[in-house]
Order: C-alpha cells, then sequence, then structure tokens
C-alpha cells in the first residue's frame, strides 16, 4: 500500500543516479519527459524531440539582423579570421544560415549532409526540407575561440520590396528553432538605419519567451557624433520598446565590432567599455551553458504539460458520434476559454500557456477526436522530475562549476585585450603610473602634505578620528571611504603616516574621477618606505 514511501526514501538515500549533468539531461528527457511529449503530439505542435547532440554541443551564439549590419564581419571579428563562406558587402551577402564551428580541417558542409550527421545537434532542421537545406551550411576551421563556442550566421533580414518575395521556407521558423537550443541571441542594429522591417518585426516576436538570451549591439557607432548617438540610442530603444512589449529594458551594446580604424574617435573609451561587457558575458557561456539546458529543459517540462492538458480537455469536450466538425469548430473558437479553465483547476501560470492564435491555426489541421484523454501517470512523473531529479541535477551543476573554473572563451579577440597596456582601463584610475618609475601618488603628494600637518600628527602620524574629518569633505559614502582606509593603512596600525595620508588622498581622486576602487592595492601604489625589499 505504502510502497511509494519506499521508492522515495530510496531516492533521498541515493543521491548519486548521475555522472553528469549531460547524462543526466539526457537520461531524465527520455525516461520522464519524451513519454508525454509522444502522448499528446507535443512535436507536431511546437518543438522536434531533443536527441543527444542537443545536450552535447557547445554554447551557440546566434546573430540576427538586417542585412548589412556587421554580422559576418562581427562574427570574423571575434574569430581574426576568415571562415569558409564568408561573404561580406553592404548589400544583402550572406544568403544563408551559416553554422561556424570547430574543425581540424577548414571547410564547408552543406545542409542535406549536416542534418543526417548525430554528432551535430542539427538534424531536426531536416523537417523545414530541401528550400531550407540548400541554404545552410557548416563552416568549420581550426580556430580557438570556436573550442568553447559555435556562432551562426544569418541571411540578412530584407525590408520594403525585398521582403515580400518568398525565401521559399518559414524563416521566422527556423529562427525560432535555433532560438530554443541557443545560449545566446545577438541582435544586431546598424546606428544608420534603424528602420525595423516587417520581416524583421515579425522575427523579434518569433523570439518571444526568450527574452532572457537576447542582447542587443548597436554597430558601427563610431561612425556619427556623440550628440547624434544619443538620439539614436534613443530611437532604437523606443522601437525596440514597442516590439518587445517587455517593461524590462534590453541591454544594448554600442560600438564597431570591426577592424578598421575608428572613423569619428571620440568616444573610444566608451566602445572600449561595451565591448568588454559584451566580451564577458559571451565569454561566461560555457561555464553557463549546464544551467542554461537544464533552465530550457524546465521551461520545455512545463510547456508539455500545459499542452497535455489542452489536447486531453479538447478530446474530452469531443462528441464521439455526431457534429464532430461543428464541435471541433466550436471547441478551437473558444480556445482562450479553455486556457482560462485549465489555468484556475490546475492553479498554471497565464504566461506557461503557447500563444492562442498560432494554437488555433494548428488546431484546424488535426483530428480532435484521435487526441488522447488525461493521463494522470505521465503528468505524475513530469512533475516528479522538476520537484525531485531537477534539485539534483542543480547540486551537479554547481559541482561542475567549481571543479571547471576557468571554463571561458579563449582566443581571437578576447586575448587581445587581455593583457598589456591596451588592456581595458590600463593605465588610468588606479593604474595611473603602473610603468613609471616614481611613485604616482609623489607627484601631488606636497598638496596632500599641507593638509596632512593641519590634523595635528603625533609622532608623525594622523588619528583614525582626525583623519576622517578630512576625508569626509569628499563627500563620498562612508563604505567607500571604509575601502579606501583599508587601503591605504598599509601596517594596519588604525593611523596614517604621511606616505599612507597622501595614499588615501589619491584613492579619493581616483573614485572621485569615476573609476573603480581596486580590491586590493597595487604594487606601484604602495608607498616607496613600505616595499619589501627582495632578498
Amino acid at each position: 500500500m505504502f510502497s511509494w514511501l519506499g521508492t522515495d526514501d530510496r531516492r533521498k538515500k541515493d543521491p548519486e543516479v548521475f555522472q553528469t549533468v549531460s547524462d543526466g539531461l539526457k537520461k531524465l528527457y527520455k525516461t520522464k519527459l519524451l513519454p508525454l511529449e509522444e502522448h499528446y503530439k507535443f512535436h507536431e505542435f511546437h518543438s522536434p524531440a531533443l536527441e543527444d547532440a542537443d545536450f552535447d554541443n557547445k554554447p551557440m551564439v546566434l546573430l540576427v539582423g538586417q542585412y548589412s549590419t556587421g554580422k559576418t564581419s562581427f562574427i570574423r571579428y571575434l574569430l581574426e579570421q576568415d571562415f569558409p563562406g564568408m561573404r561580406i558587402g553592404p548589400e544583402p551577402t550572406t544568403d544563408s544560415f551559416i553554422a561556424v564551428m570547430h574543425g581540424d580541417v577548414e571547410g564547408l558542409i552543406p545542409g542535406n549532409a549536416l542534418v543526417v550527421d548525430p554528432k551535430k545537434p542539427f538534424r531536426k532542421l531536416n523537417a523545414f526540407g530541401n528550400a531550407f537545406l540548400n541554404r545552410f551550411v557548416c563552416a568549420q576551421l581550426p580556430n580557438p575561440v570556436l573550442e568553447s563556442i559555435s556562432v551562426i550566421d544569418t541571411p540578412g533580414i530584407l525590408s520594403g520590396e525585398k521582403q515580400r518575395i518568398s525565401r521559399g521556407y518559414d524563416f521566422a521558423a527556423v529562427l525560432e528553432w535555433f532560438a530554443e537550443r541557443v545560449d545566446r541571441i545577438i541582435l544586431l542594429f546598424d546606428a544608420h538605419k534603424l528602420d525595423i522591417s516587417d520581416e524583421f518585426s515579425d522575427v523579434i516576436k518569433a523570439l518571444k519567451n526568450h527574452e532572457d538570451k537576447i542582447r542587443v549591439v548597436l554597430n558601427k557607432a563610431d561612425q556619427i557624433e556623440t550628440q547624434q548617438l544619443m538620439r539614436v540610442y534613443g530611437a532604437l530603444m523606443w522601437s525596440l520598446g514597442k516590439i518587445v512589449n517587455t517593461p524590462e529594458v534590453i541591454r544594448v551594446y554600442i560600438g564597431s565590432f570591426w577592424s578598421h580604424p575608428l572613423l569619428i574617435p571620440d568616444n573610444r573609451k566608451l566602445f572600449e567599455a561595451e565591448e568588454q561587457d559584451l566580451f564577458k558575458d559571451i565569454q561566461s557561456l560555457p561555464r553557463n551553458a549546464a544551467l542554461r539546458k537544464l533552465n530550457d529543459l524546465i521551461k520545455r517540462a512545463r510547456l508539455a504539460k500545459v499542452h497535455a492538458y489542452i489536447i486531453s480537455s479538447l478530446k474530452k469536450d469531443m462528441p464521439s458520434v455526431f457534429g464532430k466538425e461543428n464541435k471541433k469548430k466550436e471547441l478551437i473558437n473558444s480556445l482562450g476559454e479553455i486556457y482560462g479553465r485549465i489555468e484556475r483547476e490546475h492553479q498554471i501560470s497565464p504566461g506557461d500557456f503557447p500563444n492562442i492564435k498560432k494554437m488555433q491555426e494548428q488546431l484546424q489541421a488535426h483530428d480532435l477526436n484521435k487526441f488522447q484523454p488525461l493521463k494522470a501517470k505521465l503528468l505524475d512523473t513530469v512533475d516528479d522530475m522538476l520537484a525531485h531529479d531537477i534539485a539534483q541535477l542543480m547540486v551537479l551543476v554547481r559541482q561542475e562549476e567549481t571543479q571547471r573554473p576557468n571554463q571561458v572563451v579563449k582566443g581571437g579577440a578576447f586575448d587581445g585585450t587581455l593583457n598589456g597596456p591596451f588592456g581595458h582601463g590600463y593605465g588610468e584610475g588606479a593604474g595611473e603610473g603602473i610603468d613609471e618609475v616614481e611613485w604616482v601618488v609623489a607627484r601631488d603628494k606636497p598638496m596632500y602634505d599641507e593638509i596632512f600637518y593641519t590634523l595635528s600628527p603625533v609622532n608623525g602620524k594622523v588619528t583614525g578620528a582626525n583623519a576622517k574629518k578630512e576625508m569626509v569633505k569628499s563627500k563620498l559614502p562612508n563604505t567607500v571611504l571604509g575601502k579606501i582606509w583599508k587601503l591605504a593603512d598599509i601596517d594596519k596600525d588604525g593611523m596614517l603616516d604621511d606616505e599612507e595620508f597622501a595614499l588615501a588622498n589619491h584613492l579619493i581622486k581616483v573614485k572621485l574621477e569615476g573609476h573603480e576602487l581596486p580590491c586590493d592595492l597595487p604594487a606601484h601604489l604602495i608607498p616607496p618606505s613600505k616595499r619589501k625589499i627582495p632578498e
């Protein structure tokens, strides 16, 4: 009678079910979620079944944008080399989806060959037919950046009359397929053409539910003056706000992502800081890949559960003999009411339901009588997975992260500014004077000394209380001044001598100029008398 208690106890006593996150995800999907998906025709309505390659593949970055916004140039900028099949120009040059991936030998793999390779995560793309596969290739090359991530280049989104010409395949649906599987979606905009065409608008709407993956890049920003750039940025945010339809503001990175000299170098520092932020975001992808796949599986499981409730509810309301067609039309038209009923009965959030218009269109092509009734056992299995197994995998994710803490993208443009004088912020703020023989604080020390001797030093040192009276004049918060005190009080005696006091004032100046304070005092800022003499 209470056999389920024993099962649950065994679960708690034996946490080592999965060796790796990837293996755990595969096993959970195949044994617990896939049966529910197959029973209720989930793959015909939403997304094809997942394969092993979907769980094993490297993080992927999808580039999306109108033609001539610099998508291909962006990839070349990251890799610092050309890749097979690359074409760059002001007209719509990239007419294919190009998966840029790591390979020992440089070359191109055509789409039809690509979708039969079990090691690549593209097998389910064969559903889009030859019209798409003839426009899909994989560019392989030995590049250190591609050892950690893969990049998907997409055809330029058309505008005006061009967008009326059919591509022969559902472009938005293909992008949606990729959006589900990639780790980052980068929308590129040209600072000179911010108009969002109908096709681009459809694409952005197709990326709905993946807002957490989207980053926006305002490219070619070096070609306009600062005042114009401010207006362009505002116009872009306004345009995106109308389409994306979320209260949160999407992160926009401003820069010029190619290897040419800056046309207007006024905003060089801004571009450097923005590039650094974007690179950090991309570099973190390998470290967060397992967590992203886990998150996507949870999202998929929630959608599959809701889908099962919708399908079984439609089946339940269908007559067994007469009036099937009329009842089908009635049920499809009243799908909103069915959603509301399911929401109330099963306490499901409205955000978990699929798009109602899309669902109504898809239901037209199905025989509702062939749908399956509610099978509680399948749903209980998925609930059990979400309640217990996912928590176990979360622990495993953290363990894997600690075992491989330095999983970042390396090579190409990512190494260009890591070390040396062209690293971000080198020689600025706390880094000022890093290469100089003289102590950089000594330049202003006479001025600081005058203040120091007005604070009644005893035995060449001022007390914390007296130093505080002077330091608070900077109007910096106590938390910041406390950090400056810790950095400046090198001998940790709770007092400051003239060199330490000068150092404290130098750090105050660094902070007031808008720079960040270092966590530890850099070697070049240590006063000469406090430096350890090498033995």
